[in-house]
């Protein structure tokens, strides 16, 4: 077995990047090769998750929101940490687009019922891990936000997205949410444990909504069943390419892809 194989934790994202394609997981998690270019959408999510992290952190430590110029110098501070790495841009998009665009999701942000949370504050970019799947290291999680009010535990992850989700649409990404709850259920100490994605559209008025994902024990076992088959197949070094008309163009290892020959 490859020693690169042989990884102590397994994640909720690792796990997807195999379902979406083998060969990507094996240059990412395995061959550590970097990545050929950076996707301006990793770049601006990760902007904006950290300027809501500093929004929290302030919360936590008792003082008051930072203003929306804080948030945004957070923001741009990802963009000149890659300021070295070539980026690649979607149609119609140059960084200054995407800050004016930061500049109204995070206006927002400020608006929402997500930025005034009722109850306590326990975790920020909270990392969980623990045994949960039979046959499996441990599983890894890092959870955007715990709150914890009189009757509930709130794990929520905070999404953003190039329009409102559709009804349905949290369910149809629950596993994530449903991984992390069995983590997360040795906090609730008796409360009810509610899983929620918080989802900043990048429309042109960007809008924020709450979407609670049901936890049905079928679901979560059935969820643990699929990771588990998946890392069955990562052990066994099953890596092949995954041709995709979505994934593929924004794919930050495609020289690498085209250049393998199995």
């Amino acid at each position: 077995m490859l020693k690169a194989l042989k990884r102590d934790y397994v994640s909720h994202s690792a796990i997807s990047t195999y379902q979406q394609c083998p060969l990507r997981y094996y240059f990412r998690y395995v061959a550590n090769l970097p990545e050929e270019l950076t996707s301006s959408a990793l770049v601006f999510g990760s902007g904006i998750h950290r300027a809501a992290e500093l929004h929290f952190e302030a919360l936590l430590a008792g003082n008051d929101a930072p203003s929306l110029d804080e948030l945004m110098e957070v923001y741009q501070s990802i963009w000149d940490q890659r300021q070295d790495e070539p980026i690649r841009f979607g149609k119609n998009e140059t960084q200054q687009s995407l800050h004016e665009l930061a500049k109204r999701m995070l206006t927002t942000f400020q608006a929402s019922e997500l930025a005034k949370p009722t109850g306590e504050i326990l975790g920020i970019e909270e990392e969980l891990r623990g045994p949960v799947i039979e046959g499996c290291p441990d599983l890894l999680a890092r959870v955007d936000l715990i709150l914890a009010t009189q009757d509930e535990l709130q794990v929520i992850d905070l999404k953003t997205s190039r329009s409102r989700w559709k009804s349905g649409q949290a369910e149809n990404q629950a596993e994530q949410l449903l991984l992390y709850s069995e983590l997360a259920k040795e906090m609730a100490s008796g409360k009810k444990l509610r899983l929620r994605f918080a989802v900043i559209s990048k429309t042109k008025t960007p809008t924020l909504e709450m979407h609670d994902v049901s936890i049905h024990p079928d679901r979560v076992e059935r969820t643990k069943r699929v990771v588990q088959r998946v890392w069955k197949s990562i052990q066994q070094g099953s890596f092949y390419p995954s041709p995709s008309p979505m994934a593929c163009p924004s794919c930050a290892y495609q020289q690498a892809c085209r250049d393998w020959q199995g």
